[in-house]
């Protein structure tokens, strides 16, 4: 006689059975619900001109922390990956923790913006940004935290003309030796790409463009997404989060055009910054001189900015207080998402909560 099934079995073709239910149900919510409202956290507009926007978030808490925080977003992406939703969100985690927290944003540059370049970012963006901080706080000193090619906005400003007002430094992901992104070098190869034709035909460098090439880095992901999503459409947390990470990684910004020739020219052909020749308006860029308290967070798994294109970052910084400090996790969910929860928020809340009074 054949041996009866064990109960286990029927207990997993039941699980499965409502699973496959669900995903059946919840797939058709998912196609007909609107995409999540994202970076909601309460805030004032002190600043919008043009590309820029200046965001300062509403208290949730007696603060505590005198030296503001001022978070620089890269150009290519929204600043919502630092405010996705309560409870995954940076900024209201640093809120509730009493910090004071503004964030430097970008838009998509208007046709009439095509002729910006670094020095406007840099020399006058950056600046102007903290320059309002000071004004709204009462305080001269400002912590600066940038992300991924914000980080090198907030380095190039902080060599050249970060003090007084810098009071600390952090840097998220952030590439200085940009031979080592290969993918990038691939595309921007200058024996096929032509970027001044792009430049002058198109006026800013197109969102989808960009969009295109953050996918060639990981030709797979996107299928493979799809493919988890499909699997876990019963699970809504994995569809909630999904849906966030999808929106923000999708929302790219199309690149001032000048800007766009001018950071391909300098950073991706000649290595500019590594190399010790970097300028912004013909004013040479040293990050030795920047002797501010320093840490740079870089993730283990980072296929945006590799470790070795970051690595030379903490030699090439003068500051005698600096730390390097290295994370599991990818390029996005080093800030966001339940790893950052976990494990570089509270990283970063004790760092700058030793420097910050």
């Amino acid at each position: 006689m054949s041996e009866a099934p064990s109960p286990g079995i029927f207990d997993n073709a039941q699980r499965e059975f409502d699973r496959a239910m669900q995903r059946n149900l919840k797939g058709l919510d998912y196609f007909a619900s609107p995409a999540p409202t994202l970076g909601a956290s309460a805030k004032d507009v002190l600043i919008q001109r043009g590309t820029m926007s200046l965001y300062h978030y509403r208290p949730m808490s007696d603060e505590v922390y005198r030296v503001p925080i001022l978070l620089v977003m890269a150009t290519t992406n929204r600043g919502y990956i630092f405010d996705m939703v309560p409870g995954q969100s940076l900024v209201e985690y640093l809120l509730r923790a009493g910090f004071d927290v503004f964030m430097l944003d970008w838009n998509a540059p208007r046709s009439d913006e095509r002729g910006l370049a670094l020095k406007d970012y840099v020399l006058d963006f950056l600046p102007m940004a903290v320059e309002r901080v000071q004004q709204e706080t009462g305080e001269n000193d400002v912590t600066v935290v940038g992300y991924c090619f914000g980080g090198v906005l907030s380095l190039l400003w902080a060599a050249l003309d970060g003090e007084p007002a810098l009071k600390n430094l952090v840097c998220f992901t952030t590439p200085v030796d940009f031979s080592k992104m290969e993918m990038f070098q691939a595309w921007a190869d200058k024996r096929f790409f032509d970027v001044d034709r792009l430049v002058d035909t198109f006026g800013n460098c197109p969102g989808d463009y960009l969009y295109t090439a953050f996918d060639m880095l990981r030709p797979g992901a996107r299928v493979a997404g799809n493919i988890r999503l499909l699997d876990n459409l019963w699970n809504d947390e994995f569809v909630k989060s999904f849906r966030m990470f999808d929106r923000w990684a999708s929302d790219v910004l199309p690149l001032a055009g000048e800007y766009f020739r001018e950071t391909t020219k300098k950073l991706m052909w000649d290595n500019r910054l590594l190399a010790g020749t970097m300028d912004v308006a013909g004013r040479l860029v040293d990050l030795a001189k920047i002797t501010a308290p320093f840490l740079h967070v870089t993730a283990e798994h980072d296929h945006i900015v590799p470790s070795a294109a970051s690595a030379p970052l903490i030699d090439m910084v003068g500051a005698r207080n600096k730390q390097q400090v290295t994370m599991k996790g990818g390029h996005v969910s080093l800030v966001a998402g339940g790893n950052a929860i976990k494990r570089l928020w509270p990283t970063l809340v004790e760092w700058l909560g030793e420097r910050s009074t």
